[in-house]
C-alpha cells in the first residue's frame, strides 16, 4: 500500500536507506547494528516514520544480503527527510 492515513494525517511510502552486508548467520539482529540509524537522517526516520519495514534478499553479486528500509512518512515530513540526508 502506498499510501496510509495515520492519526488523520496521509502518508507516503518511502525507500528511507538501502544496504548491503555479507553473509551472516542472524540477519535480524544485525538489523539493530545498522550505522545509518546512528546518521541524522537515519535519527529522523526512526522517530517520525511509521511502519518501518526491513525488507532482505539475497544479493549475489556480493554473497550476501540487501536490505531495504522502507517507511510511511507525511509530505512535511518527506520534505524535511530529504533535504536532511543531503
Amino acid at each position: 500500500m502506498k499510501y496510509k492515513l495515520v492519526n488523520g494525517e496521509v502518508r507516503e511510502k518511502y525507500k528511507l536507506h538501502e544496504f548491503t552486508m555479507g553473509d551472516i548467520d542472524d540477519i535480524e539482529t544485525s538489523y539493530y547494528n545498522c550505522k545509518w540509524q546512528q546518521t541524522p537522517a537515519g535519527k529522523f526516520c526512526m522517530e517520525k516514520a511509521t511502519e518501518i519495514t526491513y525488507h532482505t534478499m539475497l544479493d549475489h553479486n556480493v554473497s550476501g544480503y540487501r536490505v531495504v528500509i522502507t517507511g510511511y512518512l507525511s509530505g512535511k515530513q518527506a520534505t524535511f527527510w530529504a533535504l536532511k540526508k543531503s
